[in-house]
Parts: C-alpha cells; structure tokens; sequence
C-alpha cells in the first residue's frame, strides 16, 4: 500500500508538478532580461512567479484520495448504469424471442385444429358409411326375413 501511495505521489509530481520547469524557464528569463533590460524586468517575473506558483496550488489537487474517491463514485455509479442497460437489453430480447414462440405455438395450435377438424371429417364420413351400410345390411336382412315369414 505504501509502494502504491509512492507511485501515485510520483506519478502526480511527474505530470501534475510543472514547477521545476517552470522555475528553470523562469531563472533562464531572468538571466536574460538583466542582461538586457536591467531589473526592471526581473520585477515583473517575480510577480508572474508568485502568479504561476499560486495558480499551480490551486489547480493541483490537495486531497488526491478524496478526488479518487469521487472517481471510484463516478465510476461505480457508470457501472451500475451500463449493468442496467445490458438488463433492459437482455429483458427486451427475451421479450422478444417469447413473442416469437408465442406466434409460433399460435401458428401451432391453429395447425392442429385444422388437422383435428380434418379427421373429424374424415370420420364423419366413415361413420356415415358405416350407417349406410348397416341400413342397407339390415334392410336386406328385413326383407329376407320378411320373405321367410308366414304372414
């Protein structure tokens, strides 16, 4: 944990803390504007020292866990977002493949009535037969039996 705080407060000088640079450019402006303009100058990148210096205080984060934290927030809070689109895409495509074996038993079950009411016909008509048959057997039977009858 300490090796990690030292990467990190490492990490953070190297790209956060420009003053090392910014003190070299300002000693080589310095050196250059005595040569040539005298102290008057000098003056004024003092002031622009002190400017950069307090601008760089407030720009650079004092509290680095606190903003980590509200990175991790932010991050979780992302997270928890994109989990719950996945859900409403995976709820929608489940909704939609029910449809779809919904229209397909549909389709399904009005198969079957036709084929339920096609056999149905075709015993209809095996029964009527039959009935034809059996009228016609026992028609002639009635004959035959009237023939042989002492009336």
């Amino acid at each position: 944990m300490d090796k990690i705080a030292k990467d990190v407060g490492d990490i953070q000088s190297r790209l956060l803390d420009h003053r090392p640079v910014i003190n070299a450019e300002i000693r080589y402006f310095v050196r250059e504007f005595e040569e040539k303009r005298g102290h008057r100058e000098s003056r004024l990148l003092e002031n622009l020292n002190k400017i950069v210096t307090e601008t760089n205080e407030q720009m650079l984060p004092t509290d680095l866990e606190g903003m980590l934290s509200n990175v991790f927030t932010r991050l979780d809070a992302a997270n928890h977002m994109a989990e719950r689109v996945q859900q409403r895409e995976l709820e929608a495509k489940q909704s939609t493949q029910l449809q779809g074996s919904m229209e397909r038993l549909k389709e399904e079950w009005a198969e079957f009535l036709k084929e339920q009411q096609r056999l149905k016909e075709e015993v209809d008509e095996e029964h009527a037969k039959a009935v034809g048959q059996l009228s016609t057997t026992y028609n002639e039977k009635k004959k035959d039996l009237t023939k042989f009858s002492p009336l």
